[in-house]
C-alpha cells in the first residue's frame, strides 16, 4: 500500500516557529510532528512513502531520509491549492491502495484492518460537538452519502479527521482529474472531500472508522494540549538532573541539563538544552534551548533560543533571546 502524507502547509497559526521550520517538523513530546504520524505507521505494510512538500520542504526531505528506510517519494507543491491538487501530483504512479494522511495531526487507527487492504473506502472520523469548525461525514447506514466541509447548519457530528483509505489510487485520481476539468472549488481551493464526493456519487463504498486517539498540532494551544496527551500516554523520558525536581510525566532528551529546577508536569524538553534555577510547567523547550531564572508556563521554546529572568508565558521561535533583569 502506499501512503502519502500532505506536508505542504505554510503553518501560519504556529508561527513564528515555522518561519524557520516547516509546520510537520515542529516538535511536541520529545519529536517532530511527523515522526509521530510516521511511527505510528510503520505497522502497516507500506510499499512506498510519499511526502508532498512546499515551504522549506527540504528540511522534510532530510529529515524523513534520515531516519526512514522504506521506499520514499517527495513531490513539490509549488502553489497552494489545495489538499487534492496536492494529490494530484502522484497521478502518473497511483494505483492499488493509497492512505492519505494530513500532516498536522495525530490519529489512532486500527492498522490491522488496513493491513487486510479492505476492497472498499473508508474516511476515519471522530464525534465533535461543535461540527461547523469540521469537515463532516453523513451517514444512510453504515455508508457515507456525503461529506460537508465546515457546515453552516446541522448535518452531521462525525468530524473528518484527515485520514482517508481508498481501495484504488486510480479512481481518486479520476476524480480530482474530472474537479479540475470542471473548476470544482471549496473557497478557492480543491478539497479531497470534493473529489471523495464524486467518487461517491460514481457508486464508490465509503464507510466511517471511529478513531481511537485524534490529536490536532495545528495551533500552539493545540501543541500544547497534544504534549500534555502524549506525555501522560507513554511518551515521557527521564533524564540526569542535578538538585532539581521532576513533576512527572516529562521528558527529557538526550543531553539535557536540569538544574536547580522544578520542572513538570507536562515539560518536554529537547536534546542539549540546559535549564537551570527556573520553574517550568506545561511547556515545550526546543533543541539546544538555555533557560536560567525563569518561570514559566504555557510556553513554547524554540530551537537554541535563550531566556533568562521571564516569568510568564512565552511563545518565541529560533535563536530568539529575552533578557528580563
Amino acid at each position: 500500500m502506499k501512503v502519502m502524507i500532505l506536508t505542504a502547509g505554510l503553518g501560519t497559526r504556529l508561527r513564528p516557529h515555522t518561519y524557520s521550520k516547516p509546520k510537520p517538523l515542529v516538535s511536541v513530546a520529545g519529536k517532530p510532528v511527523l515522526a509521530h504520524i510516521i511511527d505510528e505507521l510503520l505497522d502497516i505494510q507500506i510499499d512506498e512513502l510519499i511526502c508532498v512538500t512546499g515551504y522549506l520542504g527540504d528540511q522534510i526531505e532530510g529529515y524523513v531520509r534520515g531516519r526512514y528506510t522504506m521506499p520514499l517519494r517527495f513531490l513539490v507543491q509549488k502553489e497552494m491549492r489545495g489538499q487534492a491538487d496536492a494529490i494530484y501530483l502522484a497521478k502518473d504512479s497511483a494505483d492499488g491502495p493509497m492512505l492519505v494522511v494530513f500532516g498536522d495531526g495525530l490519529v489512532g487507527v486500527d492498522k490491522a484492518r488496513l493491513n487486510a487492504h479492505p476492497g472498499e473506502g473508508i474516511i476515519y472520523c471522530q464525534e465533535v460537538d461543535d461540527p461547523s469548525r469540521f469537515g463532516v461525514a453523513v451517514l444512510d447506514g453504515d455508508r457515507i452519502t456525503r461529506l460537508v466541509e465546515k457546515p453552516s447548519t446541522p448535518v452531521s457530528k462525525l468530524a473528518v479527521v484527515g485520514f482517508y483509505y481508498v481501495p484504488e489510487a486510480r479512481r481518486l485520481m479520476d476524480a480530482i482529474a474530472f474537479m479540475m476539468e470542471h473548476n470544482i472549488q471549496t473557497k478557492g481551493e480543491y478539497y479531497l472531500a470534493d473529489a471523495v464526493q464524486i467518487m461517491i456519487e460514481r457508486g464508490e463504498v465509503f464507510h466511517t472508522e471511529i478513531v481511537s486517539m485524534w490529536r490536532d498540532c495545528g495551533t500552539i494551544d493545540a501543541l500544547l494540549d497534544t504534549n500534555r496527551y502524549l506525555l501522560a500516554h507513554g511518551h515521557n523520558r527521564d533524564g540526569a538532573v542535578a538538585n532539581s525536581v521532576i513533576v512527572p510525566p516529562v521528558h527529557i532528551g538526550a543531553g539535557a541539563r536540569v538544574e536547580n529546577t522544578v520542572l513538570g508536569p507536562h515539560v518536554s524538553l529537547g536534546a542539549g538544552a540546559v535549564v537551570r534555577n527556573a520553574v517550568i510547567s506545561d511547556s515545550i523547550i526546543n533543541t539546544g534551548a538555555q533557560i536560567t531564572g525563569a518561570i514559566l508556563t504555557g510556553s513554547v521554546i524554540g530551537d537554541h533560543a535563550v531566556v533568562t529572568g521571564a516569568g510568564q508565558e512565552l511563545n518565541i521561535g529560533d535563536a530568539s533571546s529575552i533578557h528580563i533583569r
